[in-house]
This record gives structure tokens, C-alpha cells and sequence, in this order.
């Protein structure tokens, strides 16, 4: 039973549970308890950290970036600079800021062997680069330089071309400090497409102009990596585009007198201009001076100096570039170098993208954007010497060493064309992308034909010799092919580029100047003006064509005798007149080129344009829509100016050049030089001249002046006598003339010119007859009117006291004339709220011609006669005889006309009979009786009470 016993219990630990459908399970003995209860417990002191300025979002601040910069993990340095770029992108004012300790760093990833790594720290560079400022940025670019230097002569491909990308950056943002450091970077441009041949380092460096012999080989060689990603010619165009960009730059940035010649084909040609400013004179201001007018040295123009700007010195011997390119020689001694190379690339690419059945001038596009950089880098080339002697000096040498070469690889298949080649679609994938984009495809765009052989005209027209004999001579067999080129491209009616057409009319001008030939110079000349003559023309390319034919003109003609006798200038020359009055206001950069050249021709004597000029005069000068009047008022000053020179004066251009004057267009300072201007034109001025040559006859000169005195034409005052305007004043007996008030405007610019006009009529012979011509002049045209301006009344008693011979008595007709004028202005000027300048003319004008004119006080106060006052305009009389009494300079004539004075004074004291007395009456009263105190009246005072 024990035994039983046991061995149940053995089977019981062992037993196995079985589970029902149903059931719940039974609890374990010795389950866990896994529930459990938990409190927050905050600590507020526990996570507050140092304040160490902005972070990331991933809470990086920027001195954990910059440590981070230096972590072994590539993957590490690419978060960093992305979080640099976050930081300095969220908080602006950091940029500049930590911009001495990021620049360093960023520069030394140039060389990191990811180039993960080196894409990021490019963006990051661009970043600041659009940020910072070059003046900000100068103080650490030599370390920049030290470290894209680094990056272009390093021994990883991938490297170079990352390098490549960094400087594209610079020379975006930073193109005047790059190009300081051209000493090396240029030693660097020609390791990344070449090497030192044995034993021939500083070969190239001599040899000045040692002619053909030196030109064919120099110390470098062309290198061919087949570690790179791109084919040897793609790299190749990717370097020469970048270095054609380096020397652009090193063009640009350069302050001599070529920096403002190397933007325009004008200048680059018209020789050392310098800078002409003009002088204005007032000779007003200069009468009353003591001291004489200032005249300088070269009739004001100021010599252009010579800049003290010196570019780095190299410190790689050998390179090409022993000194900085401060002379002729140092660019001598750099192209020793640089153009067999380019010449080496030229061949390559000639004989490598053709099949044997094609052509020799069809190249592909690859081939063409190559070739397009090498033309462009040897343009570049010439325009590196800083004065215009030492460019003449470097053409020289490069005629005598390089144009056997030039001629046999250039113009051997002059004009080249775009061979066509049939592609087929296929999907294109990243490492096709990436030889685009490093290759320069994608950089330097689709170089059109037209862009090539352009540019090869500029390169090779700039080695001809000037002279008629070399054209005819060793020059003939290379120049022909490019005038027919140029010729054909101006004359087939195509629409050409501004860029394009600018290097085209390049071409030309050196080809005018340079082969003196007349022969030529028509041929070239007309077949620009078939493209000036084509309609819908752009403004840049419209520009460009009167620039050209204009300064062809100012600046040559004179100097070159076939371009003045040639006949397509002056068929244009004798358009310009036309075109300037078709143009209009439309474009005043246009009308100001034409205004330039017509007023250079007219002083030269150009007969054609002053021919074309007298007869459009009248549309020039027209009043309402002439470009006297609708163009700026810079350029108005040149209209005015053109007079000078003009032939003739009909009286029709008088005319227009009278309403000029008076519609108010035209400043007021503008139209008394031209009032000036015609003024000497006349022989009335004071020169003499025979009777067939002068060209203001004295009657139009005369009827010009009285015009312009005037104000309005005549229609305008017909007009004005059936016009029920605002402002108008009544006639009455106190204004026998019913007076027009004009804008303060109007006047104020009528009195400036009624002073010049005045002015002129004081300095004609004799004064007794002016006088009298003006006389007449009134009596015949104002006198019957019955509504006149008050600037017209203003305008007459102000010149007619200045002309006025004391031994000449005027007409009774012209005295009742201006007593009513007196008279009207005066009561106008009570009337009416007037200005304080307006008031003080009509005032002056009035007061000068009544102590001036002999009778007139006596007629103006013969007119005043209390019995056809009505009861308002008693006031008004007292008000006005008060203000005759009040004048100083009338104080004689008012005592002279007592007894008239007396019996006016009388008849408004009977009026006012009563006891009670008008403070008007009380108070002329006074007057009377203060200023004639001092001369014994017929009567007494008391007797007129």
C-alpha cells in the first residue's frame, strides 16, 4: 500500500489538467502579477539647459555643426552642412555673423573625398554666397581661393569637377575678387587640360614675337584621363567655358578706360576717347562777376588716366604668366601657352566628329560649342592688355605668330554649318544626366552656326593691317570670305540677335577703318542699312544700328576721308531728320542718338541734313505734336540748339517757334534761349552780312518778337471775343476792357519770356523806329479788341515804357489804348484774389508805365468820371485814386494833374453829401491830403468839405 501510495503521488505531480469546451481556465499557482501603478514626477530644474543661441530642429546649434564638419562619417558632415544651411536660412542675422568661422570650414570640404560631401558644401557656399556681400567676404577669399585651388590641381577627377561648380559660384557673386587671383587660377586651368611637356617648363613664357617658330608647340601638352566620368573632349569644353567666364571677368572687373570701351563695337574702335563734360554758362551770371570764365585744357575734356590696378604676380614659374597682366608682354607670354593648346583642341574636334563623306565645314554640336570657346577665349585674349597701344601691340604679335595657323584651321571651311544627326529616343539615366551637366552641355546652351562664324570673323578681322595695299595684297584671300559672310548676313533679310548683330557691326567698323577702301565701305555700309531699313525691329537691335551709323559718323568722318565721301552714310545721314519727326515721343533713347547726330552734322555743315532739316523744320519745331514740345526737356535744349545752324528762318518756322514759346510746353528758361538764339540769327542783332545770305528777313524777325510779346495768336484772341470763360471781368467804366485772368502758371511764364523779348528790342539800332513798328503793331492788331488776357495788357505796358524815346510822342491811339489797360488791370487786381508775384508785375508794370508815358496819367484820369459810377464802384475809385497818391514815383504827376485830381475828389464828396462819412472817402481824404502837403492847391482843402 506504501508502495501504491508513493507512486500515486509521482503520478499526481505529473498530471495533466484537461481543459472543457466552456470552462474557465483555472489560475496558476504561481502566476506573476503584472499590473502595476505609476506617478509623474516633475522636475522642473531637471532638463533647463544654457542658452547657446538658435538651433535645428533636430536642437543642433551651430557650434554642433561645425564639430560635426569634422566627423570621419561622410553621412555625418552632409547632415551638418544641411543643418548649417537650415540654421543660417531660419535666422538671417547669423550669416554675417559667424561668417568668418563657416566660410573656412565650408571651403575645406572642397577637397572631402565623398562627393556627397562636396555637392552639399557647394549649395551651402551659394547660399552665403547670395547672402554676404563682396566687401564682407573679401577679408576670407584668399583662403577660399588657397582651398578652390586645392581643389582643381588635386589628383581625384571627381574633385576637379566638383571644383569646377565652386567656381562657377564665385564668379556669379564674387567676379572682382576672383579675378584677382588669376595668377594662379589661370596656371590651374591649363593643368586641368594639359601637362608640362619634358623638359620644355618656361618654354612657352619666352619668346615674345619670335614669329612662326614659336608657335608651334608650347610647354603644355594635352592630357587624356580615362578616369573621368565624361569624355576627354566634354571636359575639355567644360574647362574652356569656365575660363573663357575667368577672363571675362578679369575683362570686366579691370578699371581702365577699356572697361567702359569692351561693352559696345563703337567704342573699341574710336580710338582713346575721353570723357567731354560741358560747361554751362548764364551770361546773366557771368556780367555781374569780376572774375573771367573758367576754360579748360582740350575744350573740357578731361584725359583718361592710366589705372594703377596691377593683378597679382604668378608664383608657379613656367605657368605662361611670370607677372601679373599689367602689360602687353605678360599676355604675350600666358597665350604663348594657352593657344597651341586651343589650337591642339581645334584640330581635335575638326577631325574627330566626321565621318569621311562629310563635308569639312559641317561640324556637330559638341564640336561647334568647343570651337565657340576657343574663338571666344582668344577674343578675350586681345582685350586683356589695359590700354588701347599695348591691345594694337598684342594684334601685332599675334598677326606674326599665330595667322599662317589661324588661316589654315579657321578659314579653311569658312562658314561652318550644324551637321544634323538622327537620334533615336532613348531613356536617358543618371550617369547620361551627370556627363551633361559636368560635360557643359547643359552651361553653355546650343551654339548656333551664326554665333561661330560671327565670332571667328571677330578674331580674325582684328589681325588685319590697316591700309589699302594689304587688302588687295597677303590680306585679300581671308578677308573676302568674310566680307561676303557679313554682307550676305546683313543683307538676306533675317532677324538677327541683338549680341549677334552687335559683333556683326564690330566686324564691320574694323573692316571700314582698317581697309580704306571706299569700294568696300559701300558694300558693307549699304548692306547694314538693308537692316536698318526692316520694319518691326526689336529696341535693343534698332539701338544698335543708329549707334552704329551714328558715332561711324561723329567720331570717323573726319579722319577717314572715304568714310565721309561715302554715299550710304550720307543717304542716311539725309534721313534723319525724317525718322526724328516719325518718331516722336515714342522713344527718347532713339530721339536723343538722332538729336546727337543731327546737331554734329549741322555744325560740320552737312549740306544734306541741314537741307532735310529746313524742310521738316516745321514739323520739328510744331507746336502741338512736334518734338520741340513732346520730347524731354534734355533734349528740347538740343532742339533749340540746332537753330544755330539752321539755314533759314521762313516765316512759317517763326511762327511754330512763337506758339512754342507761348503754350507753356516749353520751359521758360528754354524759350528765352531760343528767343536768344533766333535773336542772333538776325542782322538786326548787329552783324552784317549781303542781302541774299541772311537768314531772318527783319519783317519776319520783327513779327516773330510781337508775337511772342503777345502771347496768343490771333485766332486765339478771336476767339477769346465771343468766349463767356470764368474769371473774365466784366467791362465797365472803372475797366473799359473786359480782361481775361490766365492761370498763375501762364502768366508767370509769359512774364519770363515778355522780358527776353523786351530785351532783344532794346539791342535792335534805333529805337525811334522799333518803337513806332510797335506802334503800328499794336494799333493794327490790339487796339480794336475788346476782351484781352491780363498777361496780353501786362506784356504791353511793360515793354512800351522800356522802348520809348524821349523825342518820340506816341499816337493818341496807342495812350487811350493803354489807359484802358491801366485802368482795367488795376481794377482787376482789386477785384480779384491774385497772387503775391502776380500782383507785384501788374503792379510794377502799370506804376512804370503811367510815370513813364507822357499823358497817359492825364488820360487815365480825364477817364474817371464819378457821374457814370454807379454806387459799388465808388469804393473801388477811392481805392484806386489811394494807390496812385500812395506811389512815390507818381507823386510829381498826380500834383501836375491836381486840378483833375481835385475835381474828381469833389464830385465823390457831393455824392456822399450826408453827415455820415464812408471810411473809403475818409480815408482817400487823407491820402490826398498828406502826399500833395507840400503844393499849394487852387482851392483849400476845407473848401472841398
Amino acid at each position: 500500500n506504501r508502495i501504491m501510495t508513493k507512486k500515486r503521488k509521482r503520478q499526481d505531480d505529473f498530471h495533466k489538467v484537461k481543459l472543457k469546451v466552456g470552462k474557465k481556465k483555472p489560475k496558476v499557482e504561481n502566476a506573476t502579477n503584472v499590473n502595476f501603478r505609476s506617478k509623474r514626477i516633475h522636475l522642473p530644474e531637471q532638463l533647463n539647459r544654457d542658452d547657446g543661441g538658435p538651433t535645428t530642429h533636430r536642437q543642433l546649434s551651430i557650434k554642433d555643426l561645425l564639430s560635426q564638419l569634422h566627423h570621419y562619417n561622410s553621412t555625418v558632415k552632409q547632415d551638418a552642412l544641411q543643418g548649417l544651411r537650415e540654421l543660417l536660412a531660419s535666422h538671417p542675422y547669423l550669416v554675417e555673423q559667424q561668417a568668418s568661422t563657416v566660410l573656412p570650414e565650408v571651403a575645406a570640404l572642397f577637397t572631402d573625398k565623398d562627393g556627397g560631401v562636396r555637392v552639399a558644401a557647394t549649395r551651402l557656399l551659394r547660399f552665403l554666397a547670395q547672402c554676404i556681400p563682396a566687401e564682407h567676404v573679401a577679408p576670407f577669399f584668399p583662403l577660399l581661393s588657397a582651398h578652390l585651388t586645392c581643389a582643381m590641381t588635386h589628383i581625384a577627377p571627381g574633385i576637379q569637377e566638383d571644383a569646377l561648380r565652386v567656381l562657377d559660384v564665385l564668379l556669379e557673386h564674387y567676379p572682382a575678387l576672383l579675378s584677382q587671383r588669376h595668377a594662379v587660377l589661370l596656371a590651374n586651368f591649363l593643368e586641368l587640360i594639359s601637362q608640362r611637356r619634358m623638359g620644355g617648363a618656361g618654354g612657352g613664357a619666352r619668346g615674345g614675337a619670335g614669329g612662326d617658330k614659336g608657335a608651334g608647340k608650347g610647354s603644355y601638352a594635352l592630357s587624356i584621363s580615362t578616369s573621368r566620368s565624361v569624355t576627354a573632349q566634354q571636359w575639355r569644353l567644360t574647362v574652356l567655358l569656365r575660363l573663357s567666364r575667368f577672363l571675362q571677368a578679369v575683362v570686366e572687373e579691370r578699371p581702365t578706360e577699356d572697361r567702359a570701351e569692351g561693352a559696345g563695337f563703337l567704342s573699341v574702335w574710336g580710338g582713346e576717347k575721353a570723357v567731354v563734360t560741358p560747361l554751362e554758362v548764364t551770361w546773366e551770371e557771368q556780367a555781374c562777376r569780376t572774375g573771367a570764365v573758367r576754360v579748360f585744357e582740350n575744350s573740357g575734356a578731361k584725359p583718361t588716366p592710366h589705372s594703377t590696378y596691377r593683378l597679382r604676380p604668378e608664383t608657379e614659374p613656367g605657368a605662361g604668366v611670370s607677372e601679373g597682366l599689367c602689360s602687353a608682354e605678360t599676355v604675350q607670354g600666358f597665350a604663348e601657352t594657352l593657344v597651341p593648346l586651343l589650337l591642339e583642341v581645334w584640330v581635335e574636334a575638326m577631325g574627330g566628329d566626321r565621318a569621311p563623306s562629310d563635308s569639312g565645314h559641317l561640324l556637330s554640336e559638341e564640336a561647334m560649342a568647343l570651337m565657340f570657346q576657343i574663338l571666344t577665349i582668344l577674343q578675350l585674349l586681345r582685350r586683356l592688355a589695359p590700354h588701347r597701344d599695348q591691345q594694337d601691340m598684342l594684334d601685332a604679335w599675334f598677326r606674326n605668330s599665330y595667322l599662317n595657323e589661324f588661316k589654315q584651321h579657321f578659314m579653311k571651311n569658312f562658314p561652318y554649318c550644324q551637321l544634323e544627326i538622327a537620334r533615336h529616343k532613348k531613356k536617358t539615366d543618371a550617369k547620361r544626366n551627370r556627363q551633361q551637366v559636368v560635360g557643359g552641355a547643359a552651361a553653355s546652351g546650343n551654339v548656333e552656326p551664326l554665333a561661330l562664324n560671327v565670332m571667328l570673323c571677330q578674331v580674325m578681322v582684328s589681325l588685319s593691317l590697316r591700309g589699302r595695299g594689304h587688302v588687295t595684297g597677303q590680306d585679300a584671300d581671308w578677308l573676302g570670305p568674310i566680307r561676303a559672310f557679313v554682307t550676305d548676313t546683313l543683307s538676306n533679310g533675317g532677324k538677327l540677335g541683338s549680341k549677334q548683330l552687335a559683333a556683326l557691326l564690330e566686324v564691320v567698323w574694323r573692316m571700314i577703318i582698317t581697309q580704306q577702301s571706299r569700294l568696300v565701305t559701300e558694300e558693307l555700309l549699304q548692306a547694314v542699312y538693308i537692316q536698318y531699313q526692316q520694319r518691326n525691329l526689336g529696341l535693343p537691335v534698332r539701338t544698335l544700328l543708329l549707334r552704329f551709323f551714328s558715332q561711324l559718323y561723329i567720331q570717323e568722318h573726319q579722319n577717314h576721308p572715304h568714310i565721309a565721301r561715302s554715299r550710304m552714310l550720307a543717304r542716311w545721314l539725309a534721313s534723319v531728320p525724317v525718322q526724328l519727326v516719325q518718331l516722336g515721343s515714342r522713344n527718347p533713347q532713339l530721339s536723343a542718338q538722332l538729336l546727337q547726330t543731327v546737331q554734329s552734322a549741322a555744325a560740320w555743315g552737312n549740306n544734306d541734313v541741314l537741307r532735310n532739316l529746313q524742310a521738316h523744320a516745321c514739323n520739328i519745331y510744331d507746336p502741338q505734336e512736334g518734338c520741340i514740345v513732346v520730347l524731354p526737356a534734355e533734349l528740347q535744349q538740343h532742339l533749340v540748339q540746332i537753330l544755330y545752324f539752321m539755314p533759314a528762318f521762313p516765316a512759317d518756322v517763326l511762327a511754330c517757334l512763337s506758339h512754342a514759346c507761348n503754350t507753356g510746353r516749353v520751359s521758360a528758361s528754354l524759350a528765352t534761349a531760343l528767343i536768344r538764339t533766333v535773336h542772333l540769327r538776325s542782322p538786326l542783332s548787329g552783324w552784317s552780312s549781303s542781302s541774299h545770305d541772311v537768314p531772318v528777313r527783319d519783317v519776319d524777325y520783327l513779327s516773330f518778337l510781337f508775337s511772342t510779346l503777345t502771347g496768343f495768336s490771333s485766332e486765339g484772341l478771336r476767339e477769346l471775343q465771343q468766349a463767356d470763360e470764368e474769371g473774365l471781368l466784366p467791362a465797365s467804366a472803372l475797366s473799359p476792357l473786359s480782361v481775361f485772368s490766365t492761370p498763375l502758371q501762364q502768366f508767370t511764364h509769359h512774364w519770363d519770356v515778355v522780358e527776353e523779348v523786351c530785351h532783344c528790342l532794346e539791342t535792335l539800332g534805333s529805337r525811334v523806329q522799333c518803337f513806332e513798328i510797335l506802334q503800328n503793331a499794336i494799333i493794327k492788331n490790339l487796339c480794336g479788341l475788346v476782351v484781352l488776357p491780363d498777361c496780353v495788357c501786362a506784356a504791353m505796358l511793360r515793354c512800351v515804357p522800356r522802348l520809348l524815346d524821349v523825342n518820340f510822342l506816341p499816337s493818341d491811339t496807342l495812350l487811350h489804348f493803354l489807359s484802358d489797360c491801366s485802368l482795367s488791370m488795376l481794377s482787376l487786381l482789386l477785384q480779384l484774389e491774385q497772387s503775391a508775384r502776380k500782383r507785384d508785375a501788374v503792379w510794377e508794370a502799370c506804376f512804370a508805365a503811367l510815370s513813364t508815358v507822357p499823358r497817359l496819367l492825364r488820360l487815365l484820369l480825364q477817364s474817371l468820371r464819378v457821374c457814370d459810377l454807379c454806387e459799388e464802384e465808388l469804393p473801388l475809385l477811392a481805392q484806386i485814386l489811394s494807390l496812385l497818391l500812395q506811389h512815390t514815383q507818381l507823386r510829381n504827376h498826380m500834383a501836375a494833374n491836381n486840378a483833375l485830381l481835385q475835381t474828381i475828389i469833389q464830385d465823390l464828396t457831393r455824392f456822399y453829401g450826408s453827415e455820415t462819412r464812408e471810411q473809403w472817402l475818409t480815408d482817400l481824404l487823407y491820402c490826398y491830403s498828406v502826399t500833395l502837403s507840400g503844393h499849394r492847391a487852387n482851392i483849400a482843402v476845407r473848401d472841398i468839405y
